[in-house]
């Protein structure tokens, strides 16, 4: 394909994807396959010879889209959102286009220099303290990670790092085995399982804390575990606090934590992947409240900001913590203006060494939407996910199961949970929209999620009758 070949057959994918966007709903949300039915629908091997580009188009819609589960459907309330909008893929093409590997300000300067600026707008954005803003004499700042389960796992790992240096400062003879191994990271039960997959990873022990009436870990209840833990000789080092939990979206209470963490020289990191979003709002602003405790803080602008995935937000208080995690500087890395204190080369901030060009996407988006259009973007899935809320309440078959802050709304029949198990296979095996469970306190429940761009009222009260039909037939099956 040359130049001329890609420009014709680059303004045909643009109107496939353009179409595809515009009459997604038509589509069938959830697929209708079996585990293993594309591998009988291409060969086992590749093409000896070049295939021309028009049979690789037309089996798009014979090969890709049967097996697709269209998470920017509005009739998609599973998980939570994933981002989509036009500016974010236009500066995806761009990325892919110039395709530098931006591991170092040498590597491409304005890949790097990009996303510091953009991490500093979206950090005033979300008025942050001013300690996370690089600015250009900071000692904090912004880096974009994968996913927010990279940047829990960053955040560990620069902890255990700054934990052991401490620890061999003040017992200079004390193995750096014995102390790893002593080392303990802590997280509410209710966190996404990548935080305890973090401990894992980073051979460290994680222990679970209980939470309240409301999904929520308060200061008490992480004082206590810490206390039986530095009884029991081992050495408190991490707290993944959670802010927008995945089942219900609850908000650990970091005022009361982050006290504490800094008194027991805890690293405290607040994993906000869902919600971080809405705090550019100020009315939800007051829900980062005690960020100023934390040691780093990650939400993911892929999921409710509009910026395409992937594009995983992470900021620290001090950049040495995590530039004295992972420094490697091999003589074919070194560049001359990394000394120069204005140079941030990034693969000393994440674990991977190569990086794509993702601030293009923010600096397309935060330009084109404006932080007013965010906010409205953010406001209207609220405005939803309330009506969604009384909906459930005006009938009295049915009860609220968390409260509902965000996008999110648990919800349950007021019955067993093998009625509620059996109510969600019913929705999702008839396809017209996609939803998925949680356990809260013991029970069953049903999540719905305000996830695509494109969702109105009137696709919301369309799932409601959906939800309310089956309700009303399994309920003539099984009374009880």
């Amino acid at each position: 394909m040359d130049a001329a070949e890609f420009r014709r057959r680059g303004k045909e994918m643009v109107d496939y994807i353009a179409d595809y966007m515009e009459n997604i709903e038509q589509r069938q949300v959830y697929p209708d396959v079996e585990p293993g039915y594309l591998r009988d629908l291409i060969p086992q091997e590749a093409p000896e010879s070049p295939e021309a580009y028009e049979a690789v188009v037309k089996d798009i819609e014979r090969v890709i889209m049967p097996g697709v589960t269209h998470w920017h459907s509005p009739y998609f309330y599973a998980y939570f959102p994933t981002a989509s909008s036009f500016p974010a893929m236009l500066a995806d093409m761009l990325s892919g286009a110039i395709g530098c590997i931006g591991f170092s300000w040498a590597a491409s300067p304005a890949c790097t220099e990009l996303e510091t600026v953009m991490l500093d707008w979206l950090g005033k954005m979300l008025n942050l303290p001013e300690d996370f803003i690089a600015g250009t004499a900071g000692k904090g700042g912004g880096v974009i990670q994968g996913s927010a389960s990279e940047a829990t796992l960053v955040a560990l790992l620069a902890a255990r790092h700054r934990k052991v240096q401490q620890m061999r400062r003040e017992q200079p003879d004390r193995p750096e085995a014995d102390i790893v191994s002593k080392l303990v990271a802590y997280t509410s039960e209710q966190a996404h399982s990548s935080v305890e997959r973090a401990g894992l990873i980073g051979g460290m022990r994680m222990r679970k804390v209980p939470t309240d009436e409301k999904f929520a870990v308060g200061g008490e209840a992480l004082r206590r575990i810490i206390q039986e833990d530095r009884k029991a000789g081992l050495i408190p080092c991490y707290f993944c606090a959670t802010l927008g939990t995945t089942p219900s979206c609850a908000f650990d209470h970091i005022l009361e934590l982050g006290p504490l963490c800094n008194d027991e020289n805890v690293w405290m990191h607040i994993d906000a992947a869902y919600a971080g979003s809405s705090f550019i709002c100020p009315e939800f602003r007051p829900l980062l409240d005690g960020v100023e405790f934390a040691d780093s803080f990650n939400f993911n602008p892929h999921k409710w900001l509009l910026v395409n995935f992937d594009c995983s937000t992470m900021w620290v208080k001090r950049r040495s913590d995590l530039i004295g995690a992972f420094r490697m500087d091999p003589v074919y890395l070194k560049h001359d203006h990394q000394e120069s204190g204005l140079v941030t080369d990034y693969r000393h901030w994440q674990i991977p060494l190569g990086r794509r060009f993702r601030s293009l996407k923010m600096w397309f988006v935060f330009r084109m939407y404006g932080v007013k259009g965010l906010q409205d973007y953010i406001r209207q899935h609220v405005h939803l996910a309330k009506q969604f809320e009384g909906m459930v309440r005006s009938d009295p078959r049915f009860e609220i199961s968390a409260d509902v802050v965000l996008g999110l709304v648990c919800f349950r029949l007021k019955g067993s949970n093998e009625q509620n198990e059996t109510l969600l296979k019913n929705i999702n095996s008839a396809r017209r929209i996609h939803l998925v469970p949680c356990q809260l306190a013991g029970n069953f429940v049903l999540r719905f999620a305000v996830c695509a761009r494109t969702t109105e009222m009137r696709h919301v009260q369309e799932a409601w009758q959906h939800i309310s039909d089956l309700a009303s037939e399994l309920l003539l099956k099984h009374p009880h």
